[in-house]
């Protein structure tokens, strides 16, 4: 029986991780639960799964759920308690899905803890991908991927990397693949979060219509399999049902294929190195009209074009084309920037900020929070 504890319990990844967890009573416990306010949801996974614990980072959340929690459920509070239960002695595995920076201390917690990671929340690898990496070494900790991109790179890699010539990450265009660039900049909100293939959050929504979503996943890419950027390719496939592409010396690719469901890649990490039911149906590609496969518009798509951009640069860049990215999308989200404004914001921040090495977490920290003052220092002024 392993112990996992969900950090980011009621997003997308944290509600399908506690659906594959259902389905196999005999081998996973919900251990632990986390959200930043939305107590209502965790209250309910609470009366459901019965956690040891559940965290609440916000102060005033935290106490509305101790009013009304099963008896033997612990109420914690504060980014404190997630380091503490993403370390804990009983938790063998962390889902790490919490949105954004918020959820860098707690994944590092568990990497030097030496749990297995289920590693959803990209941010840890962009913002300090070799300390992290460096850190789960030492301490023996697994990251298992939960991307689906990268999920299908590491799936394609259990035979070994020898021979491994590059890699493709497949991407879905999002809801403006086919929209002109000059319709853009009035985009709404709305129109950015209505993804044609996944039902996710609101930030990821707008990174996967920015495409920045796949310019995070070419940098987490980078540290995950230790290839270089000229060896991490991007291909347009808005059928979203092949997830990345393995090329080898010898002309062989490699591929994973799957419905696009994330509780494919959530099991794959839970059961690795083995397998099992997930909940998703099979695929039948004689069902399937066509599969289509193009080169990303980097001029319409700018912020892809700056995340490699980042990544060549190395040091500080990507975690603070990270920052920047966060804070442009949150002003985008509230109406007090356009679309097209968000990869200015970032190109803005990124030649503003300094370029430093990022040798502890304190500096990663450090830089992520220079990067967002900087950034919203452009918020408004983004001509």
């Amino acid at each position: 029986m392993k112990n996992i504890a969900i950090l980011g319990a009621t997003g997308s990844i944290g509600l399908n991780t506690l659906d594959v967890i259902s389905r196999h009573p005999d081998r996973f416990k919900v251990f632990a639960v986390s959200a930043k306010s939305d107590w209502e949801t965790l209250h309910k996974i609470c009366i459901k799964h019965l956690p040891s614990f559940a965290v609440l980072v916000d102060e005033a959340a935290a106490e509305s759920l101790r009013k009304v929690v099963p008896a033997g459920v612990e109420v914690l509070c504060g980014n404190s308690a997630l380091d503490d239960i993403a370390s804990h002695q009983k938790t063998d595995f962390i889902m790490a899905a919490i949105v954004g920076a918020a959820g860098l201390s707690s994944t590092f917690c568990a990497a030097q803890a030496g749990k297995r990671i289920m590693l959803a929340n990209k941010e840890s690898l962009v913002l300090g991908g070799s300390l992290l990496m460096r850190l789960a070494k030492k301490s023996g900790a697994e990251i298992i991927p939960v991307d689906s991109e990268h999920s299908a790179i590491f799936q394609c890699l259990q035979g070994g990397k020898e021979g491994l010539n590059k890699i493709q990450l497949t991407a879905s265009g999002g809801p403006f693949l086919n929209t002109p660039l000059e319709k853009l900049s009035s985009a709404t909100p709305t129109e950015a979060c209505n993804h044609p293939n996944w039902k996710m959050g609101k930030k990821i929504s707008v990174d996967s219509a920015t495409m920045m979503n796949k310019g995070l996943e070419v940098i987490e890419a980078n540290f995950l399999f230790g290839l270089a950027s000229n060896q991490i390719e991007v291909v347009v496939h808005p059928q979203s049902i092949v997830h990345s592409f393995v090329y080898f010396d010898d002309g062989s690719v490699l591929s994973q294929l799957g419905l696009p469901d994330m509780r494919s890649a959530i099991s794959y990490a839970m059961s690795y190195p083995g397998r099992l039911q997930s909940g998703v149906k099979q695929l039948d590609l004689t069902k399937e009209s066509s599969l289509e496969f193009h080169p990303p518009d980097m001029k319409k798509f700018k912020c892809l074009e700056l995340a490699y951009k980042a990544m060549s640069e190395g040091k500080s860049a990507p975690g603070t084309l990270n920052a920047a990215n966060e804070v442009a999308v949150d002003a985008f989200l509230n109406n007090r920037v356009g679309f097209l404004d968000i990869p200015k914001i970032i190109a803005k921040t990124l030649n503003e900020a300094p370029s430093q090495n990022l040798d502890t977490l304190e500096g990663v920290v450090e830089n992520d929070q220079l990067s967002r003052q900087i950034a919203l220092s452009f918020v408004g002024s983004s001509d």
